[in-house]
């Protein structure tokens, strides 16, 4: 099994990576910048017998994740489960935000799943499938969360026009939307105010807490199993009931 996940080496891209570590599977990380994160992430899953390679890379451009694919191919020639998780924070309202960095995050968190799957094609074969990772931000307003959520609302618009091109190949693309974590990404998005924040959020979820990671990395397990062929182009919300209830 060959698996990809970018924004593989921190949060949840990482806790997903855990989850498939074993024998014989290739997991292949892309990160941005961070190689001491990277290297400990390649480290903890060729512990648990995985066959781990993390690779830097921008897949925010289209030379980007052209790029990322052409290496992947040098490591397997299919790739049964690919993840898109890879996200960029810019906090702040829509007014003052500066244009060129809204545009580029707006890239990122949304339209590079375009370029992610094109590159992809050619190891994409019959069973094999895409997970995007979105939120509640793609359709609540969740302060200074515009560059993330707006992106993550195209890129959903963009799963759903991808299932008649992807779907006769054989090939399922689906979002999961966990609920609040304590990731590296939430903390620079509330900073001072994370801890605040994560306490009222479990407060007010209907299951009496915030999720954890193996709330939803058994989902991803199911959605890239066979069980989940007719499965295709759904956003699913693991979140314990929470924003049901206004």
């Amino acid at each position: 099994m060959a698996i990809l996940i970018t924004g593989g080496t921190k949060g949840i891209g990482l806790a997903i990576a855990r989850h498939f570590a074993k024998p014989d599977v290739d997991i292949i990380l892309n990160y941005r910048h961070d190689h001491a994160a990277a290297e400990a992430a390649v480290a903890a899953l060729r512990v648990l017998g995985a066959t781990p390679h993390a690779i830097a890379g921008d897949v925010g451009t289209p030379a980007g994740a052209a790029s990322l694919l052409d290496q992947v191919a040098a490591i397997t020639d299919r790739l049964d489960l690919l993840v898109h998780g890879a996200v960029r924070v810019l906090v702040g309202p829509i007014l003052s935000a500066d244009p060129a960095a809204f545009t580029q995050a707006i890239i990122l968190n949304g339209l590079s799943l375009v370029y992610l799957v094109q590159a992809a094609r050619p190891l994409l074969r019959r069973g094999s499938s895409i997970v995007f990772l979105s939120s509640r931000g793609s359709r609540q307003v969740v302060p200074g969360y515009a560059a993330i959520g707006t992106g993550k609302a195209l890129a959903e618009a963009l799963v759903r026009y991808l299932v008649p091109e992807l779907a006769p190949l054989g090939v399922r693309i689906n979002c999961i939307a966990p609920g609040t974590l304590d990731t590296e990404a939430v903390r620079n998005l509330f900073g001072a105010e994370t801890d605040a924040f994560l306490a009222g959020e479990a407060a007010g979820n209907p299951s009496g807490r915030n999720i954890r990671h193996d709330d939803y990395t058994g989902l991803v397990a199911f959605l890239a199993s066979p069980a989940a062929q007719m499965i295709q182009g759904q956003v699913i919300f693991i979140n314990g009931g929470q924003y049901i209830v206004a």
